[in-house]
């Protein structure tokens, strides 16, 4: 799966990239006909601590499946985000392989 990143405001380091991707590769388990991806990454100047936050944005036939999580750490708003994507597309899949 062909994925996009950005990060607003700063630089993220490889590490985290590979983290996030990663992440969305195990998606393909769940449902293989993901085209690609778009990932943003954006610390918010807000007070507390889930200021990082992760927006995803996923690509399928005929539809865009999206999940923005906030969290003290982008890993922790990366898993909630995919956690989220993850049930899409199994919800996605069961409305489209029944029609």
């Amino acid at each position: 799966m062909k994925v996009q990143m950005q990060s607003v405001h700063f630089d993220a380091d490889k590490t985290l990239l590979d983290f996030i991707q990663q992440r969305l590769n195990k998606l393909e388990h769940f449902y293989d006909r993901v085209t690609d991806g778009e990932v943003i990454l954006r610390l918010n100047n807000k007070d507390g601590v889930a200021n990082k936050t992760v927006e995803i944005k996923l690509m399928v036939p005929g539809s865009t499946l999206f999940s923005q999580e906030d969290a003290p750490s982008f890993e922790a708003a990366t898993d909630a985000a995919v956690e989220a994507l993850k049930r899409q597309i199994t919800k996605y899949k069961e409305k489209n392989l029944t029609h």
